[in-house]
């Protein structure tokens, strides 16, 4: 099993957990050196990890390192990446692919001109939890996928995140920042989508900080924070998806996916684990189905080591640049909509990614 050498860039708090695991959990992965723009917290990840901390320069000028986690803030995403592909070297970005449309296309032509792989977070959905669902699905318990739902809740980020600013900020919101997790495992379990309308709205003009750092200051809110969405995908299923940071409570589900023979309710996406539960038809209660493949624990960086896996072997990478510029597609799709009042036919697609193997990559 040939491993590759790794860098990262972006050093903040997401950062442990992908250092954690691609030295210590994946056999394939082998991370050799990280930057940040604050030297100091690249500085402290090294000495925490035992690795070497460099400027972005550096790293991007280093012949060892053949792949670059981007960990960087989403505004920063489309110019990081650009820089790793101009080095010659792959790249993997945290969620999502890059804020725009154009620069989505400007970043998989680039990687294909230079024949380069980009992969994106998240990677979620190649855990235990929703690969046990898609090994249903497939295997046929609920007969055809005919319709989903997906709900994501709550009342937003100024009572607990330290700088939640950038929440209510053009690139945050909701969708961006949450519906990748929900998309990337419905597009998972289902198939690319075609067409998509949506609803949005700004219930509340201003938030006021409640976390300690920046108790107080308010925060003029500049894009939607509440937003429902209609799916139709290519197979001809049916979905509804709400994101929502204007909700003080819900009991709704996270997913489920309804079959005309049954319906599986699918584990929280931004998690790696279950529960999964199953219900078949003529049967009046749901009944929990065991977790079938490994990684249900918090495995980030499983992504990174399945483009490893791609390297070595020729195939694809399964979260992919084409199902991530794909699900961009959607949230865009899903503002446009309700911006001018009429459904949107995507012109993206992308491949339902390949399922995982029931054993450790």
């Amino acid at each position: 099993m040939k491993r590759r050498k790794i860098g990262i860039i972006g050093c903040g708090n997401i950062s442990g957990i992908y250092f954690k695991n691609l030295i210590n959990t994946f056999q394939n992965t082998e991370v050799v050196a990280c930057a940040d723009l604050v030297a100091e917290r690249a500085e402290a990840k090294a000495e925490e990890f035992g690795v070497s901390a460099c400027s972005v320069e550096e790293l991007l000028q280093n012949p060892e390192i053949e792949i670059v986690v981007n960990l960087t803030t989403p505004q920063a995403h489309y110019e990081v990446c650009n820089d790793v592909l101009s080095a010659g070297k792959h790249v993997y970005v945290e969620k999502p692919l890059c804020l725009t449309r154009e620069d989505g296309k400007k970043l998989l032509q680039k990687a294909k001109e230079k024949n380069l792989l980009i992969g994106s977070a998240p990677d979620t959905f190649l855990g235990a939890g929703i690969q046990t669902c898609r090994k249903l699905i497939d295997d046929g318990w609920i007969g055809e996928p005919v319709a989903a739902t997906a709900f994501m809740t709550c009342h937003g980020h100024e009572s607990w995140h330290p700088d939640p600013e950038f929440y209510y900020q053009v690139g945050g919101g909701p969708m961006f920042d949450m519906g990748p997790y929900y998309l990337t495992a419905l597009v998972n379990l289902i198939g690319p989508v075609e067409k998509v309308s949506g609803f949005t709205n700004i219930t509340f003009p201003t938030r006021t900080i409640t976390s300690e750092k920046k108790y107080g200051k308010i925060v003029d809110v500049e894009v939607p924070t509440h937003i429902t969405g209609l799916l139709e995908f290519k197979n001809g299923a049916i979905g509804t998806i709400i994101t929502s940071f204007d909700v003080w409570g819900a009991q709704l589900p996270r997913i489920e996916i309804y079959g005309s023979e049954g319906t599986i309710s699918v584990p929280d996406p931004n998690t790696f684990g279950g529960p999964v539960h199953i219900m078949r038809k003529n049967h009046k209660e749901f009944s929990p189905i065991p977790l079938s493949h490994p990684y249900a624990e918090n495995s980030r960086g499983l992504g990174v080591s399945d483009m490893v896996r791609a390297l070595n072997t020729g195939k694809k990478n399964r979260a992919n640049a084409e199902l991530s510029y794909h699900v961009l597609d959607i949230m865009h799709g899903f503002h446009d909509s309700a911006n001018t009042g009429r459904h949107i036919l995507l012109e993206s697609t992308c491949d339902k990614p390949e399922a995982m193997p029931d054993e450790l990559l």
